[in-house]
């Protein structure tokens, strides 16, 4: 017997078809990369792609404000990449960004902008999240071979490590140390001693150890690395002919020595570097060398595949991995012992209110699967307190770790159930980008009628309705005589009526 819950359907799984193009730009902390990509027969090609450094992360400063010169950068890089996106549709291109924007305090200030700019959302994912995609990405570049990987992804300000199977990542973790971060902390004037590398080296070897247990407990078959560090690494080890493939431990060995020899970025000369990566490859390779030692690896191979692939085939899900918001999803329900025949009546409800107004609202698949989420879990609040629920329920989606969901879909599944009782709280969706506002205030009002409906927590006696919306104004229609047999649902509707009001919605239930 199949327990999963259904999610909504995706463009690429459900009864929509995809277009032939799509796209994914990821914002890290180092460089900033675009990838277009057209999506045939199943399988995802790529067309075109761009990379710019950026060095987001090298503008942070001590309060953790991200200063004008590098967000200057970074929409400077994003108008450019918008010309290769002009006229695609907003949930056909996924943005990201990754360490850097995490630890922005002022990240809404880029991203308010960054949206204006490429015309589509901007999402800052999570570093568990980052993780499961880089491995989406770097598993789907490789053969479909059995057996465990372990893949290092080293960026500009964090370093993930991941131990999958096949498709399926198995243990995620994403440490604070990069190749930007450890720049700016331990070569901060360019300068390069064996006494800074040793610090940097160390520093990492700390962040490794507290999750080298068990890492080594689940093990590993293969060593992938991806991005930028790893890249680098295994091309001047070939350029200089100490390996013929892969990165090996004494061929870290001979580079340390090299860029000490040499003793500052600037000077750094190295077959096969490109010289707008001199400045943070030292502490990158002493973040690679560390990785190595702590997990005794001999070999590593660079992966093509990386954070932006890992965008692509999330965006149009395959059979291995487009049930990983569903397994989320049922951990929640059974963790917080939700009322999982109630929450599928409000769920069915708000899916065929959804259906009669996606057109007139401008709501897609994207829309429909947040609506879906947030119908599951709109009781979970009461796990910790009936009383207030509903702002227990918006904290703990808000400050759970929920694989598959960015942090927009979460910030917007949490209002949801923030807001589905009592009076709306205007503010939150204040708060929000214009992108998003009405978007998610709609979903909030489809997520309460279907709530309203469901008063009485059963399905024998709902009405056949029809749902009509122009703008901020809708006309329900519950058929002849329902309201006036459920006297207290017809309570509930007319006090309905008021709140929308004050969120300059105009009900009218017949």
């Amino acid at each position: 017997m199949d327990n999963r819950v259904p999610m909504g359907k995706t463009a690429a799984a459900g009864d929509e078809k995809l277009p032939a193009l799509i796209a994914a730009i990821d914002m890290g902390s180092n460089s900033f990369h675009l990838i277009v990509a057209r999506y045939e027969h199943g399988e995802v090609r790529p067309i075109e792609r761009i990379g710019e450094k950026v060095q987001l992360a090298a503008g942070l400063d001590e309060d953790g404000n991200l200063d004008q010169g590098s967000m200057r950068r970074g929409w400077a890089c994003l108008r450019r990449f918008a010309q290769y996106i002009e006229g695609m549709k907003p949930d056909l291109v996924r943005v990201v960004g990754t360490k850097a924007l995490r630890m922005a305090r002022n990240r809404r200030d880029f991203t308010r902008t960054a949206e204006s700019i490429l015309k589509c959302p901007v999402e800052v994912i999570s570093g568990r999240e980052e993780a499961r995609l880089i491995y989406l990405g770097t598993s789907h570049t490789q053969s479909d071979d059995h057996g465990k990987r372990l893949v290092v992804d080293i960026g500009g300000g964090s370093t993930e490590l991941i131990i999958g199977e096949r498709f399926e990542p198995k243990l995620l973790e994403s440490l604070h140390m990069g190749c930007v971060v450890f720049s700016t902390r331990f070569f901060p004037d360019g300068e390069v001693t064996a006494e800074r590398f040793e610090q940097a080296y160390y520093a990492a070897r700390l962040e490794v150890l507290n999750v080298l247990k068990m890492y080594r407990r689940l093990g590993w078959d293969e060593v992938l690395g991806s991005s930028g560090t790893v890249k680098s690494v295994e091309q001047v080890l070939i350029a200089s002919g100490v390996t013929e493939q892969g990165i090996t431990r004494a061929g870290m060995e001979t580079l340390r020595q090299r860029v000490i020899e040499q003793g500052h970025v600037d000077r750094i000369s190295l077959d096969g570097l490109k010289a707008d990566r001199a400045s943070i490859f030292p502490a990158g390779l002493a973040i690679l060398t560390a990785v190595f030692d702590a997990f005794r690896l001999k070999r590593m191979h660079y992966s093509d595949g990386a954070l932006r692939e890992g965008l692509l085939y999330d965006m149009v899900g395959s059979k291995e991995h487009e049930y990983v918001r569903e397994r989320t999803l049922n951990s929640l329900i059974k963790r917080y012992n939700i009322d999982k025949k109630h929450a599928k009546r409000v769920r069915k409800q708000a899916l065929i209110s959804f259906r009669q107004v996606a057109e007139s609202w401008k709501l897609g698949s994207y829309e429909r699967e947040i609506l879906s989420t947030a119908a599951w879990l709109h009781e979970l609040g009461m796990a910790v307190s009936h009383t207030r629920y509903h702002k227990h329920g918006d904290y703990l989606v808000r400050h759970s770790e929920m694989l598959g969901f960015t942090s927009y879909e979460q910030r917007a599944i949490a209002l949801l159930i923030r807001s589905h009782r009592r009076s709306f709280p205007i503010h939150l969706y204040d708060n929000m980008s214009s992108y998003y506002r009405d978007r998610v205030l709609r979903l909030s009002i489809l997520l309460r009628l279907s709530i309203l409906l469901n008063h009485i927590r059963s399905e024998d006696s709902l009405p056949e309705y029809r749902l009509e919306v122009d703008g901020t104004t809708l006309n329900m229609d519950l058929g002849s005589g329902w309201l006036h047999k459920h006297p207290l649902i017809r309570a509930d509707f007319e006090r309905e009526i008021e709140l929308l009001a004050e969120a300059g919605y105009t009900l009218t239930v017949k």
